[in-house]
């Protein structure tokens, strides 16, 4: 618990001399209601706790503005859209709870899911919000070509009536629920260029102010038709990691993220937290040899490696690292063992757990024709069994992962080069070499993807007709939980699947905590398990958080 001085001075922005938090005090400073320049008096007892400051990195700063049509709330990194409502949501145990919609049902077939809405929300132009706005919103990520939301399964969506809206599917896709969780419903009257910069929508809060390159401010909508917001201002600032640390330092902010590399670091008045996570780490392993090339987008890229393209070599990665020690000597022990991409969620199996028996690895690869040389290194009808393994070089826990796989897999025989660069110079790779990736998200539609035929992110290039028909059969059921055992079946069906024992065409390795330098006193209720990448995903219930009393 906080001392009373404590609460009364945490708002020092304006007497600091940080040379990397300078562009961030100044904006700060700017919209707070303390005193002049070098004031050290902080805000009134009722405006300390009703405020927080929350230090995320640069990249989550949305580069549209707070835009569902395009980036807000959803794509790589979903969460809720805070400024605008959602027909659903999700609660802590990822259920589905309503939001706009007090109730929603699907046709038998799968292709139609209909939602009657609240009659009682407005925006914050005072404007009803009505079946026809969430049409136009759903219509226009499903024809446009600016959202990073996919929901090109919709045929078309019509409001019926003003609380009563369908959305006609071209296939059954059940996945369709997950991404309606987090896109906000714009106002059709208001949307139009600029709407990202001044959003209206219906939501928890309201966007204050926008600082580009430096910071975002939310106040509480005082029009939310739900319960009202314990946190009525809500400031986001856009810092390095370095500059975060700096921040905590000279007590700037509330809750700043941080990596494990800095875990050791203690700063007075903060504790360091860490939150669940289906952020994963794995390595994409490709199944086929090389001399293809694959399309991705308009780009074609080489495909295959003669290394990995050996269902026996990509089963013996799995079985042969050593994941507990890659979480204890590089995250820290912030983290878990990962065996596929979403561990611990509904669709998850247990068929893709595997034991780690560095002997039972080796023998697999003597059996398999690779023969330890001279060098350390097998080698097997010519072929060496040496393989880039490629991660961005801005992610120094990647970095020293790809390190670390790198030298356990050398005592297997492997000759493991990591190369660090941008994604840029990774994407050409993407199909040819390992790639160490982070994935992870509340939603199973990543299971999809990265392991069907035609998926966006099958950079195994593995396909197979029996996967694809367990995915599809997931995602036509009409009953959420019924999808589940297919998902599972898709994994690992007892004869096939991408599990370890089988086509194994990944190897994943971690799954990463996500870490915070969070102030003594604030609480941040409970949280959802946060998808990958630090972000947005933090204040998905900022709302709820509050400040313990002096």
């Amino acid at each position: 618990m906080r001392s009373a001085d404590t609460i009364l001075t945490r708002r020092g922005f304006l007497g600091a001399s940080i040379t990397a938090t300078v562009a961030v005090t100044g904006a700060v400073s700017g919209c707070s209601d303390q005193g002049g320049s070098g004031s050290a008096a902080g805000p009134s007892a009722a405006q300390a706790t009703s405020q927080v400051i929350v230090a995320m990195n640069a990249g989550s700063e949305p580069a549209a503005g707070f835009d569902p049509l395009v980036a807000w709330g959803c794509g790589e990194h979903v969460h809720e859209p805070l400024i605008q409502s959602t027909l659903i949501t999700t609660d802590r145990d990822l259920n589905f709870v309503n939001d706009l919609a007090i109730e929603y049902l699907c046709s038998d077939d799968g292709l139609v899911w209909t939602f009657t809405i609240r009659d009682d929300v407005v925006f914050t132009d005072g404007e009803p919000l009505t079946a026809h706005d969430v049409a136009f919103t759903v219509n226009a990520v499903a024809k446009g070509t600016t959202s990073e939301a996919d929901l090109s399964m919709v045929d078309q969506a019509t409001a019926v009536s003003d609380t009563v809206v369908e959305i006609h599917l071209n296939k059954p896709y059940n996945a369709l629920l997950y991404t309606l969780a987090v896109l906000g419903i714009v106002p059709e009257h208001a949307y139009g260029d600029g709407y990202g910069a001044n959003p209206i929508g219906s939501g928890r809060y309201m966007l204050e102010q926008w600082d580009r390159g430096q910071q975002t401010i939310f106040r509480a909508n005082p029009d939310y038709y739900g319960e009202a917001p314990l946190i009525e201002r809500v400031v986001v600032v856009f810092m390095d990691e370095d500059a975060a640390l700096a921040a905590v330092r000279a007590g700037q902010v509330d809750i700043a993220y941080t990596y494990a590399t800095h875990s050791e670091q203690a700063f007075d008045g903060y504790e360091l937290v860490a939150y669940d996570t289906v952020d994963s780490r794995g390595m994409s392993l490709p199944t086929v040899p090389a001399g293809g090339t694959k399309m991705d987008g308009d780009a074609e890229y080489p495909m295959g490696n003669d290394v990995t393209c050996d269902v026996s070599v990509r089963r013996a990665i799995n079985m042969g690292i050593d994941r507990q020690a890659v979480i204890d000597h590089v995250i820290n022990g912030y983290g878990g063992l990962a065996y596929s991409v979403g561990d611990g969620m509904p669709w998850s199996s247990d068929d893709m757990r595997v034991d780690f028996d560095a002997d039972a690895a080796r023998a697999l690869l003597d059996e398999a024709g690779w023969a330890l040389g001279d060098d350390g290194v097998r080698s097997k009808d010519g072929v060496r069994a040496a393989f880039d393994l490629w991660y961005s070089s801005d992610d120094s826990v990647r970095q020293a992962i790809a390190n670390e796989m790198a030298n356990q897999l050398a005592d297997l025989g492997f000759e493991v080069t990591p190369r660090g660069g941008s994604w840029d110079e990774i994407y050409p790779h993407e199909f040819e070499q390992p790639v160490l990736w982070g994935w992870g998200s509340n939603s199973p539609v990543e299971v999809y993807e990265l392991n069907y035929s035609s998926g966006w992110g099958n950079y195994a290039c593995y396909e197979s007709e029996t996967v694809d028909a367990y995915l599809d059969q997931a995602l036509a059921q009409t009953d959420i939980e019924a999808s589940y055992e297919y998902w599972k079946r898709a994994q690992w069906d007892g004869t096939e699947g991408i599990a370890p024992q089988g086509a194994a065409t990944w190897c994943w390795i971690a799954n990463v905590d996500h870490l915070y330098f969070k102030r003594t006193g604030l609480d941040v209720a409970d949280q959802k398990p946060h998808p990958h990448g630090h972000g947005w995903s933090l204040v998905n219930n900022v709302d709820r958080w509050s400040w313990s009393e002096a």
